[in-house]
């Protein structure tokens, strides 16, 4: 993926009740992941907090470098509000965070600095 051309994701596919693919019209879910974590992230994930399964990796065989952001879009119909993110890099090191009101969040900025992981939320 080029660094100036964002992609486009639909972490909720599976979750939405239709199972359809998402649609253009934007979900109030939306948000943009940046990465600042100085590591190339190598699958993603993002799921209902009350959900006890991640689904499958967003990114799929893409990858998301440092410096890089993804639009993440839902499916117009996901209600949840509460969810929670998963990141891996190509080793399989994982970092997770929780509780996330993407109905407050439209962006989520990803750093790792000193052994400490940060999501800063916007």
């Amino acid at each position: 993926m080029a660094a100036s051309t964002p992609a486009a994701a639909t972490p909720a596919q599976a979750a939405s009740p239709s199972n359809s693919p998402a649609s253009s019209t934007a979900s109030d879910q939306d948000f943009a992941l940046v990465n600042q974590t100085g590591v190339t992230i190598d699958k993603l994930y993002v799921a209902p907090h009350d959900s006890d399964d991640w689904e499958e990796d967003i990114l799929g065989a893409d990858t998301l470098a440092n410096g890089e952001t993804l639009e993440i879009k839902f499916h117009r119909a996901e209600k949840a509000p509460i969810w929670d993110l998963r990141i891996e890099d190509k080793q399989g090191n994982s970092i997770e965070w929780e509780n996330l009101n993407l109905l407050e969040i439209s962006k989520v900025t990803l750093t790792y600095k000193d052994g400490k992981a940060t999501a800063q939320t916007e």
